[in-house]
């Protein structure tokens, strides 16, 4: 009897563990437990550090099965922050996001590989009217529980674009052509 017990016992944390590993997640927004960041060099003598405030997406997370996984994200360009508002109106100009012309940029996951202990997403990056392939290195922060009755999974990533690449053609200096990502999100499960 104890042994039946405990197979019944065993079975059922296998599935309970097993249906927890799949599940899809809407970007906690409304918390603010999430950041798209980015930092860039100024003339190579410092770091001038940036983050878009309004942004939304969702992600797929299969801790088994990462070919399973994708994650799409929405970024209205206006929001961007650099802490200095004549800076922020420039970065909104045609000279750099073009903000009146191209209000968003997306992030579509086309495939996402284990990489030792991290994850590597490749997907389309559309930023200033140019797609083009982006990867960024992830990393599982934790998941689990909430003290609300909820699960989350939280993520960092980090990558890097060439400006020139998505038509942003203002001449920084050497030190400045590409841009380096910062990205924390955190994600509430959906129910199905």
């Amino acid at each position: 009897m104890k042994k039946h017990l405990l197979g019944i016992a065993l079975g059922s944390l296998l599935f309970t563990a097993g249906s927890a590993v799949a599940a899809d997640y809407k970007i906690d927004k409304e918390g603010q437990h999430a950041f798209v960041n980015f930092r860039i060099q100024h003339l190579g003598y410092s770091w001038l550090y940036g983050s878009f405030n309004d942004f939304d997406g969702t992600f797929r997370f299969d801790d088994k099965n990462p070919a399973a996984d994708n994650v799409n994200v929405t970024i209205n360009t206006n929001s961007v922050n650099t802490n200095h508002a004549e800076r922020d109106k420039h970065l909104r100009s045609a000279d750099f996001l073009n903000v009146t012309k191209f209000p968003q940029a997306t992030f579509t996951s086309t495939e996402v590989k284990k990489a030792g202990e991290k994850l590597d997403i490749t997907g389309n990056l559309t930023l200033n009217g140019v797609t083009k392939p982006v990867t960024l290195q992830a990393t599982l922060i934790g998941q689990g529980d909430d003290p609300w009755g909820g699960k989350r999974a939280g993520f960092e990533a980090t990558g890097k674009i060439h400006l020139k690449d998505f038509n942003i053609t203002t001449d920084l200096g050497p030190a400045s052509q590409d841009v380096e990502l910062i990205i924390s999100v955190e994600g509430v499960q959906q129910k199905s």
